[in-house]
């Protein structure tokens, strides 16, 4: 079983009410795990036993949190005081449609199973379909308002017999290798660096006139914008993998990558941004889908080492080319020895 959780955007006709409800779940936590600090002990209690303003299935999620809460303050020595507003709803108290969310709430003093016009993709639909659903979670952020929810997907099985290995990079953000021979550059490290730019220099002129608010929306905008490209380029590379019948994929190991990355200086600031370690973590968990098994290794040279003679050339600009008369692309090059690195335990072998 595979844990994603499900964002679906909905459009309440009185926000200010989840919002109402959302602090008095707050609050509810909040009261109760002060109660168990000072008794030394959390006490057994009923929907009957707390005052609130929530139907009496969300109430029994609030002692449920709070008894989760206590147990972390027990570990950690300090009290977690939860500040956001929030509202969870278990999965017998929810349901989804094709265009509504409906769950519980209090309106006009009585419990009411109310639904929320929503938008869910066909992605989300299909997972929603053949996953275990788990708590549901309502929370606003810039003022629109999202329901997050947990879920438990089963994994298929591969059974292909190649392995990939990849490449990650800035000028290309990465390039896949299969044992079939299939090679594929996906990403486009131009438009990745001008949308940067672009971002950049607003900051800028933004901050000489200091208007910090927007400096923050736009950060904002710029993590959306490189979390959908990592979306669409692990998506991308999966697929690749499971029409090659493809059963491991290779990943390199991002230990100190930004000290160790093949990089100038006009790239330096690139490479600190990008955000390798979030593709790497998109591309475990969808290969996992489909029973893809990642692993990764040790990446030491793999840039720089012929995949036929085992020659250590330094690359050309975007040129790999050695005395032996191999020559590939530079990016190609290192998937290809990422594909063929030895791995034990998970591991890579040292190189």
């Amino acid at each position: 079983m595979q844990a994603l959780t499900v964002k679906i955007r909905i459009f309440p006709d009185q926000p200010d009410l989840l919002c109402q409800l959302g602090k008095e779940y707050v609050r509810v936590v909040n009261q109760l795990s002060e109660q168990a600090e000072q008794l030394g002990v959390f006490p057994k209690v009923t929907t009957k036993d707390v005052e609130s303003n929530l139907p009496s299935a969300v109430c029994n999620q609030a002692i449920r949190d709070a008894e989760r809460v206590y147990r972390k303050m027990k570990k950690l020595g300090i009290r977690p005081i939860l500040k956001k507003p929030v509202y969870f709803i278990n999965n017998q108290n929810y349901s989804i449609s094709e265009n509504t969310v409906a769950f519980p709430i209090v309106l006009d003093g009585k419990t009411k199973k109310t639904a929320f016009r929503a938008n869910p993709t066909y992605r989300d639909m299909e997972l929603l379909c053949k996953a275990r659903l788990g708590l549901m979670r309502i929370v606003e952020k810039s003022g629109k308002w999202y329901a997050q929810i947990s879920l438990e997907v089963p994994t298929a099985e591969s059974n292909g017999e190649h392995m990939m290995g990849i490449d990650l990079g800035l000028k290309v953000p990465a390039v896949a290798v299969t044992s079939t021979g299939k090679t594929r550059f996906f990403g486009n490290g131009r438009q990745n660096k001008y949308i940067r730019r672009k971002y950049q220099q607003r900051r800028r002129k933004l901050g000489r006139l200091k208007k910090l608010s927007a400096i923050r929306k736009l950060g904002n905008k710029e993590q959306r914008w490189m979390k959908d490209q990592n979306h669409k380029i692990s998506r991308q590379i999966v697929n690749t993998a499971v029409q090659e019948g493809v059963s491991i994929i290779k990943l390199e190991r991002l230990e100190n990558i930004r000290k160790t990355a093949r990089t100038s200086r006009k790239h330096a600031k690139n490479l600190h941004r990008w955000t390798f370690y979030q593709l790497q973590q998109f591309i475990s968990y969808k290969a996992s889908l489909f029973g893809i098994k990642v692993v990764k290794v040790n990446p030491a040279y793999t840039s720089q080492s012929c995949p036929v003679c085992g020659e250590r050339n330094q690359g050309r600009d975007r040129k790999y080319e050695c005395s032996c008369g191999f020559h590939a692309h530079r990016d190609r090059v290192g998937a290809m020895n990422i594909m063929r690195q030895p791995v034990t335990d998970g591991n890579s072998l040292s190189a």
